[in-house]
């Protein structure tokens, strides 16, 4: 009997569950994830074209990621803000023979999950598909084409240039996107980090059809390529996976080095003024950098300051003791070169000074006295003992191994994480902080209630 092609996805799904439930049953140890984070094992090596491959045998299950990262993120759009984002959105909507519709169908008749992104530094292209050689060679080859074959047809252009004015439009009305615009470029000035990676309505109108060619010819490369691979192949089939997806690629050449960007030499306050119910608070300062030799300290005491929930000094002194918002929190977000710390909480209009003042009292005291000796063991064995759940899926690995590549970080990364969160000190957690985060120097940003500084009010 001939299966209609409408019901074909469906039963993909099905056979893929089967495959997975029986995979499952036959595992020995089922609390264990599919790729210990222990013992994980990095494979890598370069194709004839420049690109670096990482990878990571996983074969508790019939299944396999691919991840495609290439240095073409916002960093890299020049003065045609939004040009990076714009380009990796396209790529999907039409390649090689395949419109945007005949793409989609591919994926979804082999049961493929397909998806494309853009952040400041990186663009990405992820595949996740069943390991059947069948439906793992029609994903491999959509897949292939996509990243080497975009079309930019005119009319896809403009649709997605239409969603991305859309988008901007829609940030214009967020208290929360238009906080987070202002706190960056105030930041970060003139640098390639200034700029939301969405663009602005005057750039992106300007934005030709030939621009995004030419911006995909440039960075779309091997040279400027890392490929990422967890599942159920071999090392002989990743070489293969590798080659099918980047091989054809013109050389070309890694992206130039972004500037540093430059820290403020004084306090710089924003106020914007805007009807709403609850004011946004964000201060911070430029942070640090992937394979910064302080990461660790900040990390491991950003976690007790702000990035460690409940337990975190922000959220029991803003929240628990005085009630004056739902959630405060602090991170630092590295990047190619020094990202943001930021700090932040959202609250009522009527406490934003209060909020403000008590967020920069806290800093303040953390920078200069560092954490408490019971602060930072808890920090320790919340921070190790939550790391196996990040990598309990080829999916969490995957982001990893990415991630890894891309910032050049050292292959055993993973597998000493929780050593050297173990190794972190008190006084290097004061030293780190002390050199890197100077509470006078911070930029402040407020959205929504006119705050005045005179009723910020430090901390009791």
């Amino acid at each position: 009997m001939k299966i209609p092609t409408s019901y074909r996805p469906l039963i993909i799904l099905l056979i893929g569950i089967v495959l997975v439930a029986g995979y499952a049953l036959l595992s020995e140890d089922m609390s264990k994830p599919p790729v210990e984070a222990k013992g994980l094992s990095i494979k890598t090596w370069t194709t004839n074209n420049g690109a670096m491959v990482y990878y990571v045998p996983a074969t508790s299950l019939p299944m396999v990621d691919v991840r495609v990262v290439f240095d073409a993120g916002s960093a890299r759009d020049g003065k045609q803000y939004g040009i990076a984002q714009l380009t990796n959105n396209l790529l999907s909507q039409g390649a090689g023979e395949w419109n945007a519709q005949q793409l989609a169908e591919r994926f979804e008749d082999v049961g493929a999950n397909f998806s494309t992104n853009a952040l400041r530094d990186m663009a990405v292209v992820s595949l996740r598909s069943l390991t059947e050689k069948e439906w793992l060679d029609t994903a491999l080859q959509t897949m292939a084409t996509i990243i080497r074959k975009p079309r930019f047809d005119k009319h896809a252009v403009e649709r997605e240039r239409q969603l991305q004015l859309v988008a901007i439009e829609e940030q214009q009305q967020s208290p929360e996107a238009i906080a987070e615009k202002l706190f960056y470029k105030n930041l970060y000035g003139n640098h390639p980090y200034a700029h939301p990676g969405i663009g602005n309505k005057q750039s992106l109108t300007a934005i030709k059809r030939e621009d995004l060619i030419a911006f995909h010819k440039q960075y779309y490369v091997g040279k400027n390529a890392i490929v990422a691979i967890v599942g159920n192949v071999d090392e002989k089939q990743a070489h293969k996976i590798a080659n099918q997806l980047v091989g054809d690629l013109p050389r070309g050449d890694k992206a130039a080095a972004i500037p540093e960007p430059q820290a403020l030499t004084k306090a710089v306050a924003i106020k914007h003024v805007y009807p709403t119910t609850q004011t946004h608070l964000l201060a911070g300062v430029i942070g640090t950098q992937r394979g910064d030799k302080d990461y660790f300290p900040l990390y491991v005491g950003n976690h007790i300051l702000g990035g460690g929930g409940f337990s975190s000094r922000m959220m029991k002194e803003i929240r628990e003791k005085r009630g004056l918002a739902y959630s405060a929190y602090s991170y630092f977000l590295p990047m190619r070169v020094r990202g943001p710390f930021q700090l932040g909480a959202q609250t009522r209009n009527e406490k934003a000074g209060e909020t403000l003042g008590l967020m920069k009292e806290v800093l303040k005291k953390f920078v200069n006295d560092g954490p408490t000796v019971d602060e930072l063991e808890h920090a320790k064995r919340n921070i190790t003992g939550g790391f196996p759940l990040k990598l309990d899926s080829n999916k969490d690995i995957i982001q990893y191994l990415a991630m890894i590549g891309f910032y050049g970080l050292p292959l055993d990364y993973l597998n000493k994480f929780n050593q050297h969160v173990n190794a972190v000190t008190i006084a290097q957690i004061k030293d780190a902080f002390k050199r890197r985060v100077d509470p006078e120097k911070l930029l402040t940003v407020v959205v929504g209630a006119d705050v005045k500084e005179k009723s910020y009010k430090p901390a009791e």
